[in-house]
C-alpha cells in the first residue's frame, strides 16, 4: 500500500483528494479498527441552516495559512483548495504558487491555472512548459496552455504518454483526460496495458472523463480491486465525470468493509448529487484518525448539506493541519439550504 501511495504523492497530485493527508500515511488492508456498515445507515432529513459568513471567513482565513506552510504537499493542497472553492478570486496566489520552489506545489498551480482558465499566467506557464526542471510541472504547463489557447506544445504530450518516469506517464493521462479533447482517446488507449497500476488506474479514469465505456468498465472493476487504495480512487474516479449510470457500483461501496472505501464512496454519491452517505461521513468526523477526518471532512464538502457545519467547525480546529485544509474546502464549498 505505501507503494501506491507515495506513487500517487509523486504524481503531484494534492493528496487529500485522494483521500491520504500526507505522504507517509498508508491504507492497512489488515486495520479495520473503524468498521464500515455492512447496510448503509438512515440518513436524517436536512435541518435548513443557514451558511454562516464568519465561519466562511475562517475556512479561508486556513487555506491563506496553509499556503505558508512549510509542508510542500499542504501548500500544494492549498492550492487545489482554492482551485475547488474560492475559484478566480485566488487567482494571485495560484500565480504566485507557479514559483514555488517544490514541484509538487508548482504541478498544483499550474493545474490550477489552466483549470480556472487564468490568463495572467499564461507567460509564466510558457517558461515553465519550456524550462522547468521538472517533467511533471512540464505536463501540468501544457495543460495550462492548451487550457488558455495555445495548443502550440500539446503534441508533446504523445511523447510524454510514454516517459520512462512512471509519473510523468500517469499525470500525462490525466492531463489528456481533463483537457477534454475527443483525440486524446487515440493516445490513452496506447496507454491501457501500461506496466503500472497506479498508471492504469489514471488512464481508466481519464478515458472515462471523455466519454469511452473501456475506462467505465476498468473503473468499476477497480473499484472492486482487493487493493483498497485502487478501490478509493476508483470510486472517486467512477464519479468524476457526474454521469448517474454510476450510481449503482458507486453506492454499493458505501457498505465496504474498509471505512476509506466507504469515506470514498459517501463523497462520490456527493459528487452524483446525493446525501446517501452523510451518514458515514459523519461518523468519519469522529475519528481518531487524521486520515479518516480528512476523508470525511471532503466527502461533506461534496454533499454540501448546510448541517455539516458544527462537525466541519469541530475538524476546522483540529490540530492536524491536513484535517483543518480539508475542513475549510468543505466549509467553502456548503449550499446554502433550499427555501
Amino acid at each position: 500500500m505505501k507503494n501506491r501511495i507515495a506513487t500517487i504523492a509523486l504524481l503531484g497530485v494534492p493528496l487529500f483528494l485522494a483521500g491520504c493527508p500526507g505522504p507517509n500515511n498508508s491504507i492497512d488492508p489488515m486495520a479495520k479498527e473503524i468498521r464500515a456498515p455492512k447496510s448503509a445507515p438512515a440518513v436524517p432529513k436536512p435541518i435548513k441552516e443557514p451558511i454562516s459568513e464568519e465561519l466562511r471567513v475562517r475556512a479561508k482565513s486556513v487555506i491563506d495559512e496553509m499556503l505558508a506552510s512549510n509542508d510542500a504537499f499542504i501548500r500544494a493542497n492549498a492550492v487545489e483548495a482554492i482551485q475547488n472553492t474560492v475559484g478566480k478570486e485566488g487567482a494571485a496566489s495560484i500565480k504566485q504558487a507557479l514559483n514555488d520552489p517544490q514541484p509538487v506545489v508548482r504541478f498544483a498551480a499550474a493545474m490550477a491555472s489552466g483549470t480556472l482558465q487564468l490568463p495572467q499566467t499564461k507567460s509564466t506557464l510558457w517558461e515553465m512548459a519550456n524550462a522547468d526542471t521538472d517533467p511533471s510541472v512540464r505536463v501540468a504547463a501544457r495543460y495550462g496552455l492548451h487550457r488558455l489557447g495555445d495548443t502550440r506544445l500539446s503534441h508533446d504530450l504523445e511523447k510524454s504518454a510514454v516517459d520512462v518516469n512512471k509519473a510523468v506517464r500517469a499525470n500525462t493521462a490525466m492531463v489528456l483526460g481533463r483537457l477534454g479533447e475527443p483525440s486524446a482517446v487515440n493516445v490513452l488507449r496506447t496507454m491501457v496495458n501500461d506496466r503500472e497500476r497506479a498508471v492504469r488506474i489514471q488512464v481508466f479514469e481519464a478515458l472515462w472523463r471523455l466519454g469511452d465505456d473501456q475506462g467505465l468498465e476498468n473503473l468499476v472493476a477497480s473499484s472492486v480491486s482487493q487493493a483498497p487504495d485502487d478501490q478509493i480512487i476508483a470510486t472517486i474516479a467512477l464519479a468524476e465525470p457526474r454521469d448517474q449510470r454510476v450510481s449503482g457500483p458507486v453506492y454499493s461501496n458505501l457498505v465496504s468493509d474498509y471505512v476509506e472505501t466507504s469515506l470514498a464512496a459517501a463523497r462520490a454519491m456527493g459528487m452524483l448529487g446525493s446525501d446517501a452517505g452523510y451518514t458515514i461521513a459523519q461518523g468519519g468526523t469522529r475519528s481518531p484518525d487524521p486520515r479518516i477526518k480528512v476523508m470525511a471532512a471532503l466527502a461533506l464538502g461534496a454533499i454540501g448539506r448546510s448541517d455539516a457545519q458544527p462537525s466541519l467547525t469541530r475538524l476546522l480546529g483540529d490540530q492536524n493541519p491536513n484535517v483543518q485544509l480539508a475542513a475549510a474546502t468543505a466549509i467553502l464549498q456548503l449550499k446554502p439550504p433550499k427555501v
